[in-house]
């Protein structure tokens, strides 16, 4: 009988609870240690930069992983019944893609106005950058002057035909950085430009950013376009054939006398229906903490974005500083549709 009245007793006061939550608009489970990841980055050095946040006190986190455009779709799918709290993947494109699904939920937060530039915060805080990787020119040194590799416009120039190489223009790396170029010269030079490097193709594109700086140091494409984390991971191998590919090729950032060289990022956002809202807010500002931002710039090579981070990466420190473009990032994913259709007219594959 007593046992019985203990166990009604509790079973009330969970009810309450609940009914407390939702009167007052709060989540229900605001104090569950779960934290609902959905994930499109595939680095090992992710495993420590999660797992110090659950060290921390933060969240035991469930992390589901796949290619970025379908867990977006899966996101929109689930809808309202969605277990996801944050959406961490590479590329503003893709964040600005869910941000026009209305997957994200404005965040204000203090701790990430103070960490983040105000260009690594989309508008209206909808998500937010917390790495950075640049869109950088290599080139075969036998084979190219840096003077001729200056800037993106360089790789258009007709000294170069035949010498450059890219990945596939459908690719969101390349869409980013025409979006950007709409943005700073408009519709009709970003298009001139895109047909000028079309007719300097060594080759149509294919493979990798990897693949580009390996044909460059073979000499197959003198001139190529790469992001930045992939030649510092060559940088960083122990591999013969690797050490070779870095020194026969050299880097150039470009722009460095206009508006400077695209960065691109990986970001995160609080998704619409997250069950663990507070937490998924301490985890966006556990990205810009100094330990976190390490993990990036350590762990894949990527730049910090916060305020005030040192770089302990010796590789990565070795490229040198350079001017990088202030665009709000969330100008990268403004223009894609208008890039994708520049790309298609210029015949860039």
């Amino acid at each position: 009988m007593i046992m019985g009245l203990v166990r009604f007793f509790a079973t009330a006061m969970v009810i309450a609870t609940a009914a407390v939550g939702l009167l007052a608009g709060g989540p229900v489970y605001a104090q569950d240690k779960t934290l609902n990841l959905y994930s499109s980055r595939h680095y090992q050095a992710d495993e420590a930069l999660y797992g110090n946040f659950t060290k921390l006190g933060g969240a035991r986190i469930n992390r589901i992983e796949g290619s970025e455009d379908p867990l977006i779709e899966r996101i929109r799918n689930e809808g309202a019944n969605s277990p996801a709290d944050v959406l961490i993947t590479t590329d503003a494109g893709r964040l600005w893609r869910a941000e026009q699904l209305g997957l994200f939920v404005p965040v204000d937060s203090k701790v990430l106005e103070s960490r983040l530039p105000s260009h690594m915060r989309a508008p209206g805080n909808l998500w937010f950058g917390f790495s950075a990787r640049a869109r950088v020119i290599v080139y075969n040194k036998d084979m190219v002057r840096p003077a001729e590799v200056q800037n993106y416009e360089d790789l258009a120039d007709p000294r170069l035909r035949g010498k450059v190489c890219t990945r596939s223009g459908s690719h969101v790396y390349n869409l980013s950085l025409i979006s950007v170029l709409i943005e700073h010269w408009g519709e009709k030079k970003a298009e001139a430009w895109a047909r000028g490097v079309v007719a300097n193709f060594a080759r149509a594109p294919r493979g990798g950013d990897t693949d580009q700086i390996r044909a460059a140091a073979a000499g197959e494409c003198p001139v190529v376009l790469t992001n930045s984390y992939y030649y510092v991971r060559l940088m960083k191998s122990d591999k013969p054939e690797d050490r070779k590919t870095i020194e026969k090729t050299g880097l150039i950032w470009p722009n460095q006398k206009s508006f400077g060289t695209h960065l691109n990022v990986s970001g995160a956002g609080v998704l619409k229906h997250a069950p663990h809202r507070q937490t998924a807010i301490r985890f966006l500002e556990y990205l810009a903490s100094d330990s976190a931002q390490a993990y990036f710039a350590d762990g894949n090579n990527e730049w910090p974005v916060a305020k005030g981070v040192a770089l302990k990466n010796p590789q990565l420190a070795a490229l040198g500083t350079f001017k990088a473009d202030t665009l709000n990032i969330g100008v990268l994913g403004r223009h894609q549709a208008l890039a994708q259709r520049i790309f298609d007219r210029a015949g860039y594959q």
